[in-house]
């Protein structure tokens, strides 16, 4: 990783300390050859495009955290003002309309749009991948996200990390499912690449935005539906129409949501603004992992409460979806070159860091969770 990307998209100078704040504030800086030099701070209103609804305060607040953290780093000179979906720009159409630049800033779960290109998947989740802190080791220390912006070029669009919810649940089902023979022929919402592997299995699938799952699981119009955990799906209430509970989401161990950007809007902006972008994603990205995993044990409580049942995925479906999975990722890797070079970095590093993880991690894990 060369110096200039790991400035690029951590933002390292700018989060690093009161130096680098001090430096934000100042009008004057000092040039490379030591003569003071006055360095460009326009004001700036830029807008930002969420998939997700307001009432979502964790997934569409990360829109919030960021536009707020870059307003403060420049003293009030780059606002960003942040929209839910529907408002500007449809749920499912924001990465169109940050590569059209209709808007200058999108924020999105980028396995929405594998439709054009399936290795997008990889820059928020894989089935049966990287939890939310291999994730980020393989983006910013592992050569992914060099990978993923060599995709979203394609698309004139800069992409920084901006948000992961951690481990997902497996959704809401209104019958039991104990196989694979009877997931097949019921109708589920669900995205990305585990959409592909449950239609391989059988299962009719459906993308439908956040905002639409409960009318949709209420009519029928869906017997299933995922969307990311107790503490959203509580307030979503999912928990009045379906009272199956099922865990755990294996087709996004720990996804991340992005933040885009148009190019030449990027282009446009002076190098110190570039700086706070990247700093103000990377917080972003660590605040709502953090923001997730304290409010939904609380969550959890309250629909078991409810009367909601928790239900493990059996062994063979388990087993099933893993196959199917990667059977499905190898076919891809197969017939595409762009793809496979993706994913050989991918599972590089999902094994090195499963062999890790299994050792410290799970070891801890097995032993104290669910003691107290």
């Amino acid at each position: 990783m060369t110096e200039r990307n790991r400035r690029d998209f951590l933002g390292t100078a700018a989060l690093a300390g009161a130096g680098a704040v001090a430096a934000c504030g100042g009008a004057e800086s000092t040039a490379s050859d030591g003569a003071p030099g006055v360095v460009a701070r326009p004001r700036l209103t830029w807008r930002l495009a969420s998939s997700f609804p307001r009432g979502l305060d964790t997934i569409f607040g990360a829109s919030e955290v960021f536009a707020n953290r870059v307003e403060s780093l420049t003293e009030g000179r780059f606002r960003v003002r942040a929209y839910p979906a529907g408002e500007l720009v449809p749920a499912l159409g924001v990465l169109d309309a940050v590569q059209q630049g209709t808007i200058e800033f999108g924020h999105s779960a980028t396995y929405y749009y594998t439709g054009k290109n399936p290795a997008l998947a990889f820059d928020t989740a894989m089935p049966f991948g990287l939890m939310a802190r291999q994730q980020n080791a393989w983006l910013y220390h592992g050569g992914g996200l060099e990978l993923m912006r060599e995709v979203f070029a394609d698309f004139d669009i800069v992409n920084f990390p901006c948000g992961n919810t951690g481990c997902q649940m497996g959704g809401w089902f209104r019958r039991e499912v104990n196989t694979l023979a009877e997931l097949r022929g019921i109708k589920m919402r669900i995205p990305g690449l585990g959409a592909e592997v449950l239609s391989r299995l059988g299962v009719t699938v459906q993308t439908i935005p956040g905002g639409e799952i409960y009318p949709a699981l209420e009519r029928g119009v869906v017997d299933a539906a995922e969307w990311i955990g107790p503490y959203d799906d509580l307030k979503l209430g999912f928990h009045r129409v379906a009272k199956n509970y099922y865990y755990p989401g294996w087709w996004e161990p720990g996804p991340t949501l992005s933040l885009y950007v148009n190019r030449t809007a990027w282009d446009s902006l002076p190098s110190e603004y570039q700086a706070i972008v990247a700093a103000a994603a990377a917080e972003t990205n660590i605040d709502m992992t953090a923001r997730y995993d304290a409010q939904n044990p609380g969550a959890m409580r309250t629909l078991v409460e409810e009367g909601v049942t928790l239900r493990p995925f059996s062994d063979e479906i388990m087993t099933g979806c893993r196959d199917t999975a990667f059977e499905l990722m190898n076919e891809n890797a197969a017939a595409e070159a762009g793809y496979r070079k993706i994913f050989e970095s991918w599972d590089e590093a999902r094994q090195s860091a499963f062999r890790w993880f299994s050792t410290a991690e799970q070891t801890y894990a097995r032993f104290s969770f669910g003691r107290g």
